[in-house]
């Protein structure tokens, strides 16, 4: 387990633990990514619970499945929010594509995520686990209908502040899991079985606070991998972990991919 966590390199040397992560990576049979919201913070899409993340200026309450369904007033903001959101303008940053070049060697066949902002679709990474849903959608909450979420998002721009469904008059959301809604049972079973399949299960940007989301890295742990943590501050689960590299997502994730397998030049 890890001796704690270091601190972050302040000087431009190496990442500390850095060396020690590439042996187990290069000699890994099959690395699992699980990402969260820190990865895409330097996309400029703000966490949830960082310095500057959504709670510290948004009542959680009002991102529960139950206030969705209740309140009209909540469903009116969160449409409005999105319609001024930035997902759709967020662009992958260095992080992204450095997980992307990881499953493009081979050595990533599938990313898991708790995020909702299709970045690492953007990036060009395929075969992702979306545990959270996805922003790129919206569904109905009673006929389980799913369209683009530009269809849903046309109709608020034209004035129409609480879409519901065209077909059976159901609610509109986003096809994402708000707090107290299940998670889609068959995305986490095939989230487990991945990490009961791998080697080293490499997490990033996340706090590993969220359940049961962060029940995949540890059950990484109890099948045998290795669980390296890449993160800024401390994750609940660093106790954990076989090995902790602190620091920015990109900053990380660029040199440990650049390590493994050279520069994008140089290939």
């Amino acid at each position: 387990m890890a001796a704690g966590r270091p601190e972050p390199d302040l000087n431009g040397e190496p990442t500390p633990g850095l060396a020690e992560a590439l042996t187990w990576l290069r000699h890994a049979r099959r690395i699992l990514v699980f990402t969260g919201a820190g990865i895409s913070t330097e996309s400029g899409i703000p966490d949830f619970r960082g310095p500057n993340g959504v709670w510290k200026t948004t009542d959680p309450q009002r991102y529960t499945i139950d206030s969705y369904i209740s309140d009209r007033s909540v469903r009116v903001e969160r449409w409005r929010a999105r319609l001024e959101g930035r997902f759709s303008s967020a662009q992958p940053n260095a992080a992204h594509l450095a997980v992307t070049r990881l499953q493009r060697a081979g050595l990533a066949p599938v990313i898991v995520t708790q995020n909702i902002d299709g970045l690492h679709q953007k990036a060009g990474t395929v075969n992702v686990i979306e545990l959270h849903g996805t922003s790129s959608e919206a569904m109905c909450l009673d006929c389980r209908r799913r369209m683009p979420i530009e269809v849903a998002l046309d109709r608020v721009r034209e004035g129409d502040e609480d879409p519901h469904c065209e077909l059976c008059g159901g609610l509109l959301k986003t096809a994402t899991i708000s707090f107290g809604q299940a998670l889609v049972a068959a995305d986490m079973d095939r989230a487990t079985e991945e990490a009961r399949r791998c080697d080293v299960c490499l997490t990033v940007g996340s706090t590993l606070s969220v359940w049961p989301a962060a029940a995949v890295p540890a059950e990484a742990v109890r099948h045998g991998g290795r669980l390296v943590i890449v993160n800024e501050g401390v994750t609940d689960l660093d106790g954990m972990a076989s090995l902790i590299l602190s620091g920015r997502a990109g900053t990380v994730m660029t040199e440990l991919v650049a390590a493994l397998l050279g520069t994008e030049d140089s290939r």
